[in-house]
Parts: structure tokens; sequence; C-alpha cells
């Protein structure tokens, strides 16, 4: 993922829910998050990388949720048909979206099948889902 000239997207939704203060925990997400970028954090990395012509902008990342997005949100976590007993909640489908929005995105989750209902509703053609 390093030569990518995308860094990897945590969102800071995400980010707080699995923030805790413990020295192990801290020391493997801080590590992780290294070669990661979280969109409209003041203190995070670009999201795009130095490249020979200069520094590209992403325009999914520079730019935060609309009306129309947060609408989509809600669409997706409303038509989500998800696992017996489980239900997606905000972040799952503002992860969903943040992928379909940047395209060719692959969504590492504990929640597949939370993140899956989101994609079935939101239908993008090319995210993929990876359990961790």
């Amino acid at each position: 993922m390093r030569a990518a000239p995308h860094r990897a997207l945590v969102l800071g939704p995400v980010l707080a829910q699995v923030w805790r203060p413990r020295p192990a925990l801290v020391h493997a997400l801080s590590g992780a998050l290294r070669d990661c970028t979280v969109p409209q954090a003041r203190t995070s990395a670009a999201p795009m990388r130095e490249t020979k012509a200069g520094r590209p902008e992403c325009l999914a990342c520079t730019t935060g949720p609309d009306l129309t997005d947060w609408r989509r949100i809600g669409t997706a976590l409303g038509g989500a048909a998800p696992p017996a007993k489980k239900r997606p909640d905000a972040v799952d489908a503002r992860v969903a979206l943040a992928a379909a929005r940047h395209g060719s995105a692959v969504i590492f989750t504990t929640d597949p099948g939370d993140i899956h209902a989101c994609l079935t509703v939101l239908a993008p053609t090319d995210v993929h889902v990876v359990a961790v």
C-alpha cells in the first residue's frame, strides 16, 4: 500500500471507535496511521503522496460529505438488510460511501456483514470488502 499514490483512509469516526488509551493499542494504531490519512483532519498526512509532478489532490478527501451524501447514508441505513441480529450504524454507512466515492476501494473491517449490507444499497461497482 505504500507504493499506491493514495494513502489508505481511516475516517475520523472510525478512529474514534477504535482508539482507547491503552499503550499497546496506541502504539499499534499510531504505527499503522503513519501510512494513512484521516480526511480533513488538520494534522493528518495528505491523502495523495508526492509525485515527480507534485502532489495531486483527492477531491473525495478534500471535500466533506454534503447533504446529498448524508441522505445517501440514511438511505443505506434504512435499506440495508444486515445479517440476523445485526444493524449497520452511521459509521458503517459512512465508510461504505467513502469507498464508493473513491472507487476501486478495498474496505478492511471486522463488520463485513454490516458493510456489505450498506454497499448493496449504495451499489458501487468496484468496492471490495475484506474481513479482518
